[in-house]
């Protein structure tokens, strides 16, 4: 791959990125396989012009040169005079695409042959394969999308829910771009102000402003506001991670005390086997839930017990540790046995503890053990369940100040490397401010104002450099 220099659309800026350039690319954008068709996206300069030299419409003296912009047009892909595949051509002409380029999507039948087939025939064209995320990339070094809806389009395609989905759409639409906008449009305004009385001396600057010539920093109040919008923000990271990565519930317990049946009744499914002798699951489980929107690791173990069995005290063992990774603790009594043969899991995450079996055997009222006030739950027939999603989102809820019970209504931050940004905007913007607090010169607080906007130019890409770029686009798919 060839380094080369990028000026960015909108900016004068120009990035050195290591991470392709403006010739003609094609990836496959669908998975190869049984389906029903196959989509080739195909973007760059000179790509309408080599997609033409392969291609034949199915209707006469039409070219499709000629062709407007978003439009879909029948025909065949060629191999010389061979008909390789029936396809169907999106045009999309620059600068109205969505790489900014001149871009074709190339519909072909389903399979791996026919795919294959017709992208064996553009590479002979002239085509090269796309590097992971290079039309998103395009996007982006052509102005049409900042960094923040570019890393949106790896949040949806990795969304494990629907809430999740709907947030990293919000992000997509210019959410997170325009608060970040308007928080930096703010500070500009302040910088600004500092700097016209630093730029001209005590003698210049009016009588009326005797104050800020002294010291004082213009638009204090404009600043203080945006150190609170970029405190939201940051505080905003901690319940998106949740929404995106998941956390891990670990259900523990006694042997028999209803772990699996409780594990497949929360799942839907039966995936855990389920009898009535003691220590049948020798090893832990996992899968993927959803609750309240959350994507939720949960994970099945081995019953807590001094087993003799060499098997079942390696599955205890392995149950013990896997403990640790918990974020929530599900700690079962057996109904029937009561407290007898109940282990509390020696463990620092919050515990919700959960009295099973209640539709033959009733929670004991009061509670035997001080302190502990279990859910009464079902797993067999459902029974309590609700109250335990109930309880499990709002251990969360605590731990993240987030009311589950309202929609996203502001914008949130997507990314890790977005949070590391708006903190070090945060940081220099808290710095500028105690220094204006302690009456120092502005020729110490405008630096750090400066320093602030940077750090926002960096999360919508206005201040980029070539490493990052790459970093952050060699995650995405091929063809994205």
């Amino acid at each position: 791959m060839n380094s080369r220099s990028f000026s960015r659309a909108g900016n004068s800026t120009v990035i050195n990125a290591d991470y392709g350039d403006n010739s003609p690319i094609a990836a496959f954008a669908t998975v190869l396989g049984g389906s029903a068709l196959t989509l080739i996206r195909c973007s760059g300069k000179g790509a309408l012009d080599f997609v033409s030299s392969v291609f034949k419409s199915g209707k006469k003296d039409s070219s499709l040169l000629d062709t407007p912009g978003n439009t879909v047009v029948h025909g065949w892909i060629m191999s010389g005079n061979e008909k390789a595949d029936e396809v169907l051509i999106s045009v999309f002409k620059s600068p109205k695409s969505y790489t900014g380029e001149d871009s074709l999507d190339i519909s072909c039948h389903g399979g791996v042959s026919a795919g294959k087939a017709v992208m064996t025939i553009l590479k002979t064209a002239g085509f090269r394969d796309a590097l992971p995320g290079e039309f998103t990339f395009r996007a982006f070094m052509n102005g049409k999308i900042d960094l923040t809806r570019s890393e949106s389009v790896m949040e949806i395609v990795c969304a494990k829910t629907e809430a999740g989905r709907r947030r990293a759409v919000s992000r997509l639409s210019g959410s997170l771009e325009k608060e970040i906008n308007e928080i930096k449009i703010a500070l500009v305004q302040v910088l600004s102000g500092a700097e016209i009385y630093l730029d001209y001396s005590e003698d210049e600057v009016s009588s009326d402003n005797d104050e800020e010539a002294a010291g004082k920093l213009p638009d204090k109040e404009i600043a203080i506001n945006a150190l609170e919008r970029l405190k939201k923000l940051s505080a905003s990271w901690r319940i998106e991670r949740i929404y995106q990565e998941g956390i891990t519930i670990v259900i523990a317990g006694p042997p028999n005390a209803g772990k699996s049946s409780l594990f497949n009744s929360l799942l839907k499914e039966d995936r855990s086997i389920v009898t009535e002798v003691p220590g049948t699951t020798r090893d832990w489980i996992e899968a993927f839930v959803s609750i309240e929107g959350i994507p939720v690791r949960l994970i099945d173990t081995a019953g807590l017990r001094d087993a003799d069995d060499s098997v079942e005290k390696i599955g205890v063992e392995r149950s013990r540790k896997i403990l640790q990774e918990a974020d929530i603790v599900l700690c079962l009594f057996d109904g029937e046995t009561g407290c007898k043969n109940y282990r509390q899991p020696d463990v620092s995450v919050p515990c919700l503890f959960v009295w099973n079996k209640c539709d033959i055997y009733p929670l004991p009222q009061p509670f035997p053990l001080e302190g502990i006030k279990p859910i009464s739950v079902s797993a067999k027939t459902g029974e309590g369940l609700t109250e335990l999603y109930s309880a499990i989102t709002s251990v969360i809820q605590k731990q993240t100040d987030f009311d589950f019970n309202n929609e996203m209504d502001s914008a949130a931050l997507g990314t890790a490397r977005q949070k590391k940004h708006v903190d070090a905007a945060c940081s220099a913007l808290d710095e500028a401010l105690a220094l204006t607090e302690r009456e120092e010169p502005l020729d110490l607080i405008a630096p750090l104002l400066r320093e602030a906007v940077n750090s926002l130019g960096e999360i919508t890409g206005e201040v980029s450099t070539a490493d990052i770029l790459e970093e952050m686009f060699s995650r995405f798919c091929v063809g994205k």
